[in-house]
């Protein structure tokens, strides 16, 4: 089970149309597009998919159209994780009816639970499934870290927590949890800058923001890392710090939902309390979009 969620998974994001409503249509189209540029995986309404600002029918609809997009092409991973156990659980049961591949689950967000607490609502989530369930740790957006102690914990107690999206930028927690975890269990970097160093540590892959851009860049990369060519892999992650910093001058996801838009896709605006891109910030993303295939050519 758990070998098979990808290396690299991008956290999409969810196209609005102009009338600030739901484009199935268009996250269809960007769902292919991302899978035909080496992703593996596709993470929806996450984070960068403004998943906290749609209702629950929105988020079962483009669950749904996201997997009848890609088919078995690509793992569909659904973001189902709220600061409710209950309706954690009641989001997991509806995001399997969808027909989605596996789970994300984010650590509760604002109530700064417990360790203890912790593993009482992922116990809660991971026995309402039978899916993987990717862990989704980001302290910066929370409040609350989860500890490697925790997480490994869960992981021995529940077969189907497959792994951990680990956004929390501590490079010694991500070795203990390397250091320690069972045979099988996932680490992805959550962070694009981190992408290469978690490598090193000995990470599986990447959920990335970035990736919407450069997926193909980042397989090169973990192909030549994993090949030996370790200068190469330095020399490409290193080209790539500049986009990435720039996507994360702003709140995300906004700078990249505005390069997508430039990019040929109909995303509309993000959704308050998200606000516009800020000129400035196009002024510098705009230049380095040339590096990428538009999708304007794609079938609509």
């Amino acid at each position: 089970m758990n070998d098979r969620l990808g290396v690299i998974l991008t956290a999409m994001v969810t196209p609005f149309a102009q009338n600030g409503e739901l484009d199935l249509r268009e996250a269809g189209r960007i769902a292919r597009w991302l899978v035909d540029r080496d992703n593996d995986g596709l993470i929806v309404a996450g984070s960068t998919g403004e998943g906290q600002t749609l209702d629950d029918a929105e988020r079962n609809a483009l669950f749904a159209a996201v997997k009848d997009a890609v088919g078995n092409s690509a793992v569909v991973i659904a973001n189902a994780g709220t600061n409710s156990t209950r309706e954690s659980v009641r989001a997991v049961e509806m995001a399997q009816k969808a027909g989605v591949d596996a789970i994300l689950a984010v650590v509760p967000y604002y109530n700064k639970p417990t360790q203890r607490g912790m593993i009482a609502h992922f116990s809660a989530i991971a026995e309402a499934t039978n899916l993987p369930i990717v862990i989704y740790n980001i302290p910066g957006r929370t409040g609350a870290n989860m500890l490697p102690s925790t997480l490994l914990d869960l992981a021995q107690r529940h077969g189907n927590i497959a792994g951990v999206k680990e956004s929390s930028g501590d490079l010694k927690q991500i070795g203990m949890i390397l250091a320690d975890r069972s045979d099988g269990f996932i680490v992805w970097s959550g962070d694009d800058h981190l992408f290469l160093p978690c490598l090193a540590l000995g990470a599986d892959g990447v959920v990335g923001v970035a990736s919407h851009l450069c997926s193909r860049e980042y397989r090169a990369m973990v192909d030549a890392y994993t090949g030996g060519s370790v200068a190469e892999a330095a020399r490409l992650h290193a080209s790539l710090l500049p986009l990435i910093d720039v996507l994360f001058q702003t709140t995300n996801p906004i700078a990249i939902k505005w390069a997508m838009g430039q990019m040929g896709f109909r995303v509309g605006p993000c959704r308050l309390p998200l606000d516009e891109m800020p000129d400035s910030l196009a002024q510098q993303l705009q230049p380095m979009l040339a590096a990428y295939e538009p999708a304007a050519a794609a079938a609509r």
